[in-house]
């Protein structure tokens, strides 16, 4: 079995020897171990991954002693993931399909290893996706009326799949605290890298009035200041006097589509650790 731990806690020393010969004492074999320290802040942060024997591993027991030894020895933060559980994810979308065609092809492909039990919308234009790759798509209207009923629904629906984390690919609704509170570092949004120069409906054509001369797109975590969370994953592409508005927006899609994909596949590998509203990424 191949396990993932995370680990961020306070810097001192003896914290990676630690560690790894518990690792060591439990049968594991260490095949992969990076580690950061912010020294401004004095934080530690690492990820290792490490093969057990599935026959002899007890990952309860193992949960239990690291956090009865290690955890409370260092005051550690640390998440464990193992290759037997692929996490579910939800896709909830609006009118544009390039996100949402992208993540699902790279999910048919094995790409991604995920689960993805359905698709939540508030709009029915996309469901002949849905049906293309044979995932529920659920059509939950969202106005000002029914925001609160809508999101209720919603949150049934995360909880009975005990979904694990939610992407945003392109869902063109602003989430609130309550439902961010239960997916805290867990909701991914993708969105162009204009902010905040260029806010509003037509960033595109803004920038291309400006004549800039590089776009871009973000993905991060969602939090309750709209478009500021920790920033996952970035990409830029050149633009110049020679392209079109419409140049500007194909561009823009497929950098979203990249650039979100690469922070999917971030967050399901483990490689992501939040702190301070920015995040320390394994590669």
């Amino acid at each position: 079995m191949k396990t993932t731990i995370l680990i961020n806690c306070p810097d001192q020393t003896g914290i990676v020897c630690a560690v790894t010969g518990f690792i060591h004492t439990h049968g594991g074999n260490i095949i992969y171990l990076d580690q950061h320290v912010d020294k401004q802040a004095n934080v530690f942060f690492m990820r290792l991954e490490s093969d057990f024997d599935t026959d002899t591993f007890k990952i309860a027991v193992f949960k239990e002693e690291f956090e009865s030894v290690l955890s409370k020895t260092y005051d550690m933060h640390w998440r464990l993931y193992t290759d037997e559980v692929k996490p579910k994810m939800a896709l909830f979308v609006s009118k544009y399909n390039h996100c949402l065609y992208d993540l699902l092809t790279r999910y048919k492909s094995g790409e991604l290893k995920v689960e993805i039990p359905f698709i939540i919308s508030n709009h029915k234009d996309l469901e002949y996706i849905g049906e293309q790759f044979d995932i529920p798509y659920y059509h939950i209207p969202v106005t000002k009326e029914t925001k609160i009923s809508a999101e209720k629904e919603q949150l049934r629906l995360l909880q009975a799949h005990q979904i694990n984390f939610i992407v945003l690919a392109r869902y063109m609704q602003i989430i609130s605290a309550n439902l961010i509170g239960h997916y805290t570092n867990k909701i991914i949004n993708i969105h162009h890298s204009f902010l905040p120069a260029f806010a509003g409906a037509k960033p595109y054509h803004a920038a291309f009035e400006r004549g800039v001369k590089i776009i871009g797109a973000t993905s991060h975590y969602v939090t309750e200041d709209l478009d500021a969370g920790p920033i996952i994953e970035q990409d830029v592409t050149t633009v110049s006097h020679s392209h079109t508005i419409k140049d500007f927006i194909t561009k823009g899609r497929d950098l979203e589509k990249i650039v979100l994909s690469r922070a999917v596949r971030l967050h399901v590998e483990g490689k992501t650790m939040v702190y301070n509203n920015k995040t320390v990424i394994f590669t």
